[in-house]
């Protein structure tokens, strides 16, 4: 980090993570860029601290949008820290279910605007030859559940190419993380959640049940996006942060029995995947 006061550019500030990070990095007197769909939503976060916050409205999903921000970013700051990838939202239904429009609107928001946020920001910290990304995908970036088998899609493509860029940009001083929290008591399983109604009768145990649960929980969920903030601030400020931060009880004990299970199936039929070498490789 450079002498100065860090420059966090966190998307999704209106609610949710996006907001308590952005409040907590203000709060510090460090500089933030805070982004939302409606700029107005978050006007409050900058009031005040006009001198070291910049609030703009950014849609991940408008490329027009993208570059604007950044420049805007570029132009008040001169350069860029922290780019916290929060902004999106989840999806649920059966895979039969689920419906085009609502799918390519998820990868749209969840991925591809992701991703066309990241390639806007390289550039600056390439020639910077320093700075962090963090990555909000999910638990189900890395385990797959009943109902959300799209939403587990678009976090899991996150998560591969997290692994490529991280691998690519690490020479460059740019380090790589990815947070997956587990059940957090934000929007997300209530106002934000898109949910496709089970219909057929074959799901109703399994990817039914589970969007019933979800909007269940909403409000009551065991994880505290303060706390989460708090932790990614102090993964901020390591200076080799780890490639993944699981956040919450629930997600820190699902990954870890499910990756378990994985390297023991992996490993049950090793004989197998050997086997198809040519005999002399």
């Amino acid at each position: 980090m450079p002498p100065s006061s860090p420059v966090w550019f966190i998307t999704g500030c209106s609610t949710g993570f996006g907001r308590e990070l952005a409040t907590r990095v203000l709060d510090r007197g460090w500089r933030g860029v805070v982004t939302a769909r409606n700029r107005d939503s978050v006007a409050d976060l900058v009031e005040g601290r006009e001198d070291r916050a910049l609030a703009v409205a950014l849609d991940v999903t408008d490329h027009a949008q993208i570059a604007s921000a950044v420049a805007a970013a570029r132009d008040k700051f001169g350069r860029i820290d922290v780019l916290v990838n929060n902004a999106g939202y989840g999806y649920q239904s059966s895979i039969e279910e689920g419906e085009e429009p609502e799918i390519r609107a998820q990868f749209d928001a969840n991925v591809f605007g992701l991703f066309a946020l990241t390639r806007a920001v390289l550039p600056i910290l390439r020639g910077q030859r320093s700075g962090r990304i963090l990555n909000i995908t999910s638990v189900a970036g890395l385990a797959g559940f009943p109902a959300s088998g799209y939403y587990a899609a678009s976090k899991h493509a996150v998560e591969g190419w997290s692994d490529t860029l991280r691998a690519e940009a690490a020479p460059l001083g740019i380090h790589v993380t990815c947070i997956e929290p587990g059940p957090f008591r934000t929007d997300w399983a209530g106002r934000s959640l898109r949910q496709t109604p089970n219909r057929i009768a074959d799901y109703a145990e399994t990817a039914g049940k589970r969007m019933d649960d979800t909007r269940g929980v909403s409000g009551t969920q065991a994880g505290d996006p303060a706390r989460a903030a708090d932790a990614m601030i102090a993964l901020s400020e390591q200076p080799d942060p780890p490639r993944h931060l699981v956040l919450g009880r629930f997600g820190h004990d699902a990954v870890v029995a499910r990756l378990k299970e994985r390297l023991a199936e992996i490993e049950r039929y090793r004989d197998i995947s050997l086997a198809t070498d040519f005999p002399d490789a």
